[in-house]
């Protein structure tokens, strides 16, 4: 799941919240001010924060501002107050929070904007590894109208009506594999065919590294917990070491 940072300093907000957090599967990071929000931001890769506005050493509307401006905001942002104004919550959103939560905090709003915040983050990540429909490796076949047997615009393909993949299909001794075009789901809606696509690309990579999902996050270039929420909402799960798809 993921790693989710609390910065408050009333204790009974973050114990509460550290709950409902862990409770949902998440690893829950604690911090009572700017100066501990600071060194859990430069000690591990977040993937959201929540952040109190009003604190005793700097407020969150500053760290937040500090954070965008040393490029630093890489994570998604929820800003926390009971008593913020409308236009405290406008001017945190305009430098880059992505919601704000009033306190008192119901479970119902924390876990929605919580929802949120997440799925903008895997846009982020997803939008890194695949620009196009493609994996990176594809992207530099697209982008090498020279390669060898390949036709200016196709690049990687040749005569055969192949992509090569070059490192992403690999199979044992490094021989690259092919995919073949027409395999590729084209005519689906975009949002089908790009889930048909990672679907196989992430079942190809756990048959080769034998379910090990440590090889499997180094070689799509994802951490372990970004790894295991994209498999779960692919409709792929682990049991005894080994994958099988859902076909429920």
């Amino acid at each position: 799941m993921a790693d989710i940072l609390v910065v408050d300093d009333e204790i009974g907000i973050r114990e509460l919240l550290s709950e409902i957090l862990g409770d949902e599967g998440h690893t829950v990071l604690l911090a009572e001010s700017a100066l501990e929000a600071r060194a859990m931001r430069d000690e591990h890769r977040l993937d959201l924060v929540l952040l109190d506005i009003w604190m005793p050493d700097t407020d969150g509307v500053s760290l937040l501002k500090e954070w965008s401006a040393g490029g630093k905001l890489t994570m998604p942002v929820i800003m926390m107050s009971g008593h913020a104004t409308i236009d405290t919550a406008v001017e945190a959103t305009k430098i880059g929070a992505i919601d704000f939560l009033e306190k008192p905090i119901t479970m119902q709003k924390l876990l929605r904007a919580v929802e949120k915040g997440l799925n903008r983050r895997e846009q982020q990540l997803t939008g890194r590894l695949f620009r196009d429909g493609l994996p990176p490796a594809a992207q530099r076949h697209q982008s090498d109208s020279s390669a060898p047997g390949g036709t200016p615009g196709m690049a990687g393909r040749g005569d055969s009506g192949m992509l090569d993949v070059d490192g992403v299909g690999s199979g044992p001794g490094g021989t690259p594999a092919a995919v073949a075009i027409a395999d590729l789901p084209l005519e689906l809606p975009l949002r089908e065919a790009r889930d048909a696509f990672e679907r196989a690309y992430f079942e190809h990579h756990l048959t080769r590294e034998n379910g090990s999902m440590t090889r499997v996050a180094e070689r799509t270039g994802l951490e372990r917990t970004h790894l295991y929420r994209k498999l779960k909402q692919l409709g792929i799960d682990l049991a005894g070491g080994a994958y099988r798809k859902n076909n429920s």
